[in-house]
């Protein structure tokens, strides 16, 4: 039970104070995903021309918001800016302890986070002859993606094909450095909702729809994105808040 924590940035000429507002709305939300993950805590930023940065400490997201890490990656979110995300972890795979397996993870061109557990991971990874650098199943999904790049792109017809072989549970969000401006969103059998704001021109999400209702009250002109439970979800910066889904099935569990 991790949580997935994140900012999908819309083309718009922000000012200092809008970066405020969002970057204590995402801490904010990183707070409230403590419970769901007091393990260990990450945050990454990506760019619009590839470039990327990433902290993680194992430990409490409540210790990690005080680190000077923490406000100087949040500093540099910018106009170039395209996605912002964060995670919370509660282990199921891999030690708690090593900063290698907290997420979001690069993995290859892909950067990524997963709520749940891939309980065929290690036969995948063997399977279509795959590296690994860390402990945790939820490497194989953003492995799986770098695989089946075509021209940079997640290309989503392919990465279903893949998905379908996973068994367990699967929720991630996931993006090239190659095509910094779309972000691919697996909403499967864990929980991962949204919210859009369009005067911010951003999309929020958070694993916990109560998080997003307490810090995003649509008196404040939040509107709730319904995405459905079985799908990937491609979202383009340049076009937000509109969005394409394409239903997908997990493997059955045993």
């Amino acid at each position: 039970m991790c949580g997935q924590i994140g900012v999908i940035y819309g083309v718009k000429d922000r000012q200092p104070e809008d970066y405020d507002y969002l970057n204590w709305l995402f801490a904010y939300l990183m707070l409230l995903s403590e419970r769901r993950g007091p393990y260990a805590t990450g945050i990454s930023w990506l760019k619009r021309d590839g470039s990327h940065n990433i902290f993680k400490r194992t430990i409490r997201a409540s210790e990690f918001v005080k680190e000077r890490q923490f406000a100087e990656l949040l500093s540099e979110v910018d106009n170039s800016t395209t996605w912002l995300a964060g995670h919370t972890r509660w282990p199921t795979r891999g030690a708690a302890d090593l900063v290698s397996n907290a997420q979001p993870l690069r993995v290859g061109r892909i950067l990524g986070t997963h709520n749940g557990t891939v309980i065929n991971a290690d036969d995948l990874f063997e399977r279509f002859d795959l590296s690994r650098f860390a402990e945790v199943d939820s490497e194989i999904i953003f492995r799986m993606a770098d695989d089946t790049l075509r021209d940079g792109r997640i290309d989503p017809p392919v990465f279903k094909e893949r998905l379908a072989l996973c068994r367990g549970q699967i929720s991630a969000v996931l993006a090239s450095k190659l095509d910094p401006t779309t972000v691919i969103v697996v909403k499967g059998n864990m929980p991962l909702e949204f919210r859009y704001h369009p005067g911010h021109q951003v999309m929020v999400y958070a694993s916990d729809s109560a998080y997003l209702s307490v810090a995003l009250p649509p008196e404040t002109g939040w509107e709730k994105v319904v995405t459905r439970p079985m799908s990937v979800v491609t979202l383009r910066c340049d076009d937000l808040p509109r969005f394409s889904a394409e239903p997908f099935k997990l493997a059955a569990r045993y």
